[in-house]
């Protein structure tokens, strides 16, 4: 990620907790687009939480046709709104259970003390159910080349079919559909 970009974050960060307690940013974007490589390099940078919406993807009873059919429906926002983004906001600890798309099963739970910053980062961070949570919203983009080269060097050949058939179209449907304001960086 470009030095700039999160030096960037920072200092927004910086000004907005001369006012406030404690902030939560998201990072949103294309799938392979650096949205784990930036969280990462904030919370070296920060010493903040970091939460991945990956860990809130559909159990395989939610995914069902009406559900996919649903803008940024692939998602469990229901779940991250209840075990994440209400406690957050009152700066409770909580925990939560990542679920696990390999086993189809939750992971143990993981404990969440507040902090000053938190970043919430992957595809369908900023859902239009989360907007009135966040004080910092990122686009993270990729031309289609970078993103698949990318998607096939973490998830390998035979996953790279079943992202452009099935998860970019879905997320292409929700950036179409998103109105957030949003930081968008490339």
């Amino acid at each position: 990620m470009e030095k700039s970009v999160v030096e960037e974050i920072l200092s927004q960060a910086e000004k907005l907790l001369e006012t406030k307690d404690f902030i939560i940013i998201a990072i949103d974007g294309r799938c392979a687009s650096g949205k784990t490589t930036l969280a990462y390099e904030l919370r070296q940078k920060l010493n903040c939480n970091t939460i991945h919406m990956d860990d809130f993807f559909l159990r395989p009873e939610q995914r069902t046709k009406e559900r996919y059919d649903e803008i940024g429906g692939n998602v469990d926002y229901e779940r991250f709104e209840e075990e994440v983004l209400a406690s957050l906001k009152a700066n409770a600890e909580f925990e939560y259970r990542p679920f696990d798309c390999h086993t189809l099963d939750f992971k143990e739970p993981i404990k969440v003390v507040p902090n000053k910053i938190t970043v919430i980062e992957g595809s369908y961070s900023c859902h239009d159910k989360f907007g009135k949570y966040y004080d910092i919203n990122i686009f993270l983009d990729a031309d289609k080349d970078t993103q698949l080269e990318r998607i096939k060097k973490r998830n390998g050949t035979s996953a790279l079919q079943m992202f452009k058939d099935k998860w970019i179209p879905l997320e292409e449907r929700y950036f179409e559909n998103k109105e957030i304001t949003w930081r968008k960086y490339e």
